[in-house]
């Protein structure tokens, strides 16, 4: 069951569209649930003054897109950096257990815009889209998390201990 909160950032979501000549770019995907999502940001004085999405996939990954730039508007990039998908998942006022991946997703899409951001800031210049179709790309490293609570574990994990989760889905 969705929240109420979840139903209407789905019917209406907040921001969706592209921001050209964005000064940061986060894309993430993960092909195995078909959700992806590209997270635009424009920078004003250290602060995010706008912000926009792109997302394919689920309700869920809609919603969160759609919250996730909500919280993320007028907000300094330190502030920023400190939203998390479970900060998500609760303004959300909860996502079913097997779509808590779509907070993580979104979560990982404003840090990687983020770190474009700096990165551009700073003179680095990065290859285009890395994504490849086997992997789910993730902001935190080459280490796997659980979908649901977000712990580290095993890529060979087929459950979590932590939140005591089946992972059924594709865990990276």
């Amino acid at each position: 069951m969705y929240s109420k909160t979840v139903m209407d950032h789905f019917r209406s979501p907040r921001n969706v569209g592209v921001i050209e000549n964005a000064d940061g770019v986060g894309e993430v995907g993960n092909p195995i649930c078909g959700d992806m999502m590209t997270i635009y940001i424009k920078v004003d004085e250290d602060h995010i003054k706008d912000i926009m999405f792109q997302t394919f996939g689920c309700g869920s990954a809609i919603a969160v897109s759609s919250m996730l730039t909500e919280m993320a508007r007028g907000k300094s990039i330190e502030e920023a950096k400190t939203i998390t998908n479970k900060d998500v998942a609760e303004a959300l006022e909860g996502l079913p257990k097997n779509k808590l991946h779509c907070s993580n997703l979104g979560a990982d899409a404003l840090q990687m815009a983020l770190k474009d951001y700096e990165d551009r800031k700073a003179g680095i210049t990065r290859p285009e889209s890395r994504r490849q179709e086997e992997t789910h790309e993730h902001s935190h490293g080459e280490k796997c998390y659980c979908p649901y609570c977000d712990t580290e574990i095993m890529e060979s994990a087929t459950f979590c201990k932590a939140c005591q989760s089946e992972l059924e889905e594709e865990h990276h």
